[in-house]
């Protein structure tokens, strides 16, 4: 192991190997200079000996010597400047993805040489045994030779930097940007099973993160910034393992996701929320779990409607199409029909699990626990108004398949609209996590349900049903199909069906009366007749004599009523006002608090740490001193030791300071060090003149050995000459004899080179004429062709001109048509206006003449009220029609000449004397019956003959 008094020593002595060609020891000085305890102290010279330390092992691709040289370089810069230990990482990686893609633009057959299931084993015994056998490699060969180092290589880099980066808060973001990298690796290169590997380490090292909580300079989870770099690094490996095609490693990686949000909780961003449920459907889809599919879509449409503000309407339909479609695609019967326990509660749990994953609460606890089911979503997809979102063709599959009863020609019906929907989708402008949606991808699963459907429709209305006409019915599938589905209901008990194939029958179950679709079917029936019942004999409405007597008291309770309802609702209002106002000040006081507590701790924490840092620096710093102390005495007492002399400096313990020993202990070296010197310099003299002895002895020696070895080398060469010589006359006799024995073939093959030349030129020239002519039939056919296109795009123009003439048209004569009937109603309001200006003149006349009337009878004398003769005084007058007849009561009335009102005039007492009159509202009996009329009076209706429509409370209103 080689020591430098300084780091650049080691550096230029390194470049000085590399520049001889010794690069094997040039990279062992470096790693012995790093993983030298001496070398401890960060100076700018060890990160440019890191660079060249790293080119060094990329060159030789020394991924282990890598390793222990960037874990020392760490410990010695982890406090001091982290930044130069970044920069020589990405130095490094720079360098190994550089060489390998130098290494595969070299290679010639990319696929070939990457044809390796592990990059970590080592060499097959196939491939070994054949490097014995052959005596040459294959292209094939070479380029596994040339391409696959560097791409072992480059993994191992990315397995070193991440497994020294695994447990630096302050290299964070540049762990994240290695992994990113090793994902874009995998996924370039489609090597699934570094991707495997890769996905397990990073979900190691976020386990032990989790593990060993108080280690120092650990990543902190609860930082905004840590969450979101290790959120994104799980999204990206969550789209590679989409887009490589490995669905258990893209679901590992879902609940990573999740488990990471459960640990920071905190909810993502929408948009990479987007991204998880827009992965989901594509798994559950590849796994065909259709419902959990259903509402991974379900979640992804509520997230694209709620935060996605350039959501287009075409956008919004596709996603809403693709959640009925999803929704329905899921099988209408119970999958765990006929499980065990067991595998019923290990279903619940797994339902639970998948239901965490997709956000959708589950209650948590065993016997109360409700699993994700198809009648729920569908449910759900109302409530939400998914259902008005989505195209037409959906709603109408949607209702014929859940709420028509078509037992002969549902599948019938239902096939035009599959059609329609087979061809809907397309890209999506505003959605980038789903790129595409194709409609068609749940036909099949719609055909078998619209089958499942029509199946139990149809055993619900017959017994037995001929093979020929299900296969009508059910233009989807074959029969052979149809009987596999069948049989697939009938084990999940959804439905009862038989088939004999000697017959050529299908046979149902028999239903009972307690059978749940006979029940239904007499249920309906039953409202069915009692609403027929209803129309034709109505109930009775029985006359409310209370409302008759009591007409305006409906009203009074209704203003009163809904008075009282606006006071509570005031009341109730101004409560809550008030209530929201308590709360909203104690949030604030408790905020405040919060926010005090929170001052008081972090100055009290801030104040410990600063305490504990002072005394961690003092001890530290009397550690120092007390090292150098006990190192500078060790060294004067070592120097002691090895000094011959008898006389030793005196050790004063604890009066002698730290400087004081150590000039003692280096003025000792330094006299020990001029005595090796001069012992070195005469031991060099000594040396010297041997040295010179042995070479003038030598000397003579040396030359008779050189002349009696030229002379052994020039008899050598002379005989080897005359060796060649043979040989060559020997060759050259032979080859003048197989020359004379080929000759005799020279004119059999100049026939046959003839006879090939013109056969071949016969050939090229048929060859060229059938090309010239398929070229001109081409070139014809490609004229007619146009000239079709020529007429019908004529045509087309002509057709399109002439519907757009006929629509303007038809427009003009639309417009004519609307102001011609503006017109005639504008003259008929006229006419209207007129007739009820005319009818409103002679109600105003009726009601002036029934005011002069009314005044006229009012006027009459009191006397003519006592005469039994005239009744039409307190009647309706004769000539207005009147003809109600007069009371015996008020005809026998003694004429006192007081008026009596028409109520009080039945109370006569014995002797025949009518009883005093009532006061008036104002108090005075005696006032004159004619100055105003009596309230009963303006009550009482009064008909004014056949021509008038009016009453006198009518008037008076």
């Amino acid at each position: 192991m080689a020591t430098f008094a300084k780091p650049e020593n080691a550096l230029k002595r390194a470049e000085e190997l590399i520049t001889v060609g010794q690069k094997q020891e040039a990279l062992q000085a470096l790693h012995d200079l790093i993983t030298s305890r001496r070398y401890r102290a960060w100076q700018k010279t060890l990160e440019r000996i890191m660079f060249k330390y790293v080119e060094l092992c990329v060159d030789m691709r020394r991924g282990r010597f890598a390793k222990d040289g960037l874990i020392q370089y760490r410990i010695v810069c982890q406090q001091v400047n982290i930044n130069s230990l970044e920069e020589v990482i990405k130095h490094f990686m720079h360098l190994a993805t550089e060489r390998a893609e130098l290494a595969r633009n070299q290679a010639q057959a990319l696929e070939e040489a990457l044809d390796v299931e592990d990059l970590e084993a080592d060499k097959r015994p196939e491939d070994l045994m054949l490097s014995y056998v052959s005596g040459e490699k294959g292209k094939d060969r070479s380029d596994r030779e040339l391409v696959t180092p560097w791409f072992k290589f480059l993994w191992e880099t990315y397995r070193t930097v991440l497994e020294i980066l695994r447990n630096n808060s302050r290299l964070e973001a540049l762990y994240a940007m290695t992994a990113h990298r090793a994902f874009q690796f995998c996924k370039q290169y489609k090597r699934t099973t570094e991707f495997r590997r890769l996905c397990e380490i990073i979900r190691n090292h976020l386990a032990n993160l989790n593990k060993y909580r108080d280690q120092r300079d650990r990543p902190d989870l609860s930082i905004p910034e840590s969450q979101q770099l290790y959120l994104d690094t799980r999204f990206e490996q969550l789209k590679v393992a989409t887009e490589l095609g490995l669905w258990q490693e893209a679901f590992r990686s879902i609940e990573d996701i999740y488990g990471l949000m459960c640990m920071v909780k905190k909810t993502p961003k929408p948009s990479l929320m987007v991204v998880y449920y827009g992965k989901l459907t594509e798994i559950f889809w590849m796994s065909s779990n259709h419902l959990y599919h259903a509402y991974a879509w379900l979640k992804l449409f509520s997230l694209q409607k709620s935060f996605n503000k350039n959501l287009s309407q075409k956008d919004l339909q596709l996603i809403a199409s693709s959640v009925v479609l999803a929704a329905l695609s899921v099988p209408p019967y119970d999958q765990s029909y006929g499980a065990s326990h067991l595998e019923l509660e290990n279903e619940k749990e797994r339902s639970l699990r998948v239901a965490n994953l997709i956000g959708f609460e589950v209650e948590p606890k065993a016997e109360n626990r409700v699993a994700l089911s198809r009648s729920s979503l569908l449910s759900e997809l109302v409530s939400k108004g998914v259902m008005s979102c989505v195209t037409q063709e959906v709603k109408d599959l949607y209702h014929l398949l859940e709420n028509e009863f078509l037992p002969l020609d549902l599948a019938l019906k239902v096939q035009p609209t599959l059609n329609k929907i087979s061809k809907l989708g397309g890209k999506l402008s505003s959605v980038s996590s789903v790129p595409e949606v194709q409609l068609s991808q749940y036909v099949p699963a719609l055909e078998k349900l619209a089958t499942l459907r029509l199946l139990q429709q149809v055993s619900q209305v017959y017994q037995t049903i001929q093979i020929d006409n299900i296969s009508k019915m059910i233009p989807f599938f074959d029969f052979t199909v149809i009987e596999k589905i069948s049989v697939d209901a009938v084990r999940r008990n959804f439905l009862a069906i038989k088939v004999d194939h000697m017959k050529g029958a299908v046979f149902f179950g028999k239903q009972t009366i307690e059978a749940e679709g006979l029940r239904d079917h007499l249920s309906l029936f039953a409202e069915s007749l009692s609403k027929a019942r209803t129309m034709i004999y109505p109930p009775a409405k029985k006359a409310a004599k209370l409302g008759d007597a009591l007409s305006n008291l409906a009203e009074i309770v209704e203003k009163e009523h809904k008075r009282l309802l606006a006071r509570k609702s005031i009341i109730e209002k101004r409560k809550e006002e008030q209530e929201r106002l308590l709360l909203e000040m104690e949030r604030v006081e408790e905020s405040k608090r919060r926010e005090l507590q929170k001052m008081t701790e972090d100055a009290e924490q801030k104040r410990i740490a600063a305490e504990y840092e002072q005394r961690r620096n003092q001890r530290i710093l009397k550690e120092i001193e007390d090292r150098e102390l006990e190192e500078a005495q060790a060294m004067l007492q070592e120097a002691e030791k090895r000094s011959k002399r008898k006389k030793k400096p005196v050790l004063e313990g604890e009066k002698m300071t730290k400087q004081v020993i150590m000039e003692l202990a280096l003025n000792e070296q330094l006299r020990e060090r001029q005595e090796r010197e001069k012992k070195l310099q005469k031991y060099a003299k000594t040396m010297d003149h041997l040295e010179r002895a042995k070479r003038e002895e030598a000397a003579p020696l040396i030359e008779a050995a050189y002349k009696q070895r030229l002379a052994e080398e020039a008899a050598l060469h002379e005989r080897e000459q005359q060796q060649e010589i043979e040989l060559s006359r020997q060759r050259h006799a032979g080859d003048l004899e197989e020359k004379k024995r080929l000759g005799r073939m020279l004119e059999n093959k100049r026939i046959l080179q003839e006879r090939v030349v013109s056969s071949r030129e016969a050939e090229f020239n048929r060859l060229k004429r059938e090309r010239q002519e398929r070229i001109s039939q081409i070139i014809q056919s490609r004229k007619q062709e146009r000239e079709v296109r020529r007429k019908m795009i004529f045509f087309l123009r002509s057709e399109e001109e002439r519907q757009k003439r006929l629509q303007e048209e038809e427009e003009a004569r639309k417009r004519e048509e609307a102001e011609r009937r503006k017109k005639e109603e504008a003259e008929r309001q006229a006419k209207l206006d007129e007739i009820a200006e005319k009818q409103r003149r002679r109600m105003l006349e009726l009601e002036e003449k029934e005011r002069r009337e009314r005044e006229e009878i009012l006027r009459k004398p009191t006397a003519m009220l006592s005469k039994p003769a005239e009744p039409p005084a307190l009647g309706r007058p004769a000539e207005l029609g009147g003809s109600a007849p007069i009371p015996a009561a008020a005809a026998a009335a003694p004429s006192s000449g007081k008026y009596v009102p028409r109520h009080m005039r039945g109370k006569v007492d014995a002797a025949g004397q009518a009883p005093p009159p009532e006061t008036d509202r104002w108090g005075s009996s005696g006032s004159k019956p004619d100055d105003r009329p009596s309230w009963r009076d303006e009550r009482k209706p009064t008909s004014f003959g056949s021509g008038s429509r009016t009453s006198w409370s009518s008037s008076r209103r």
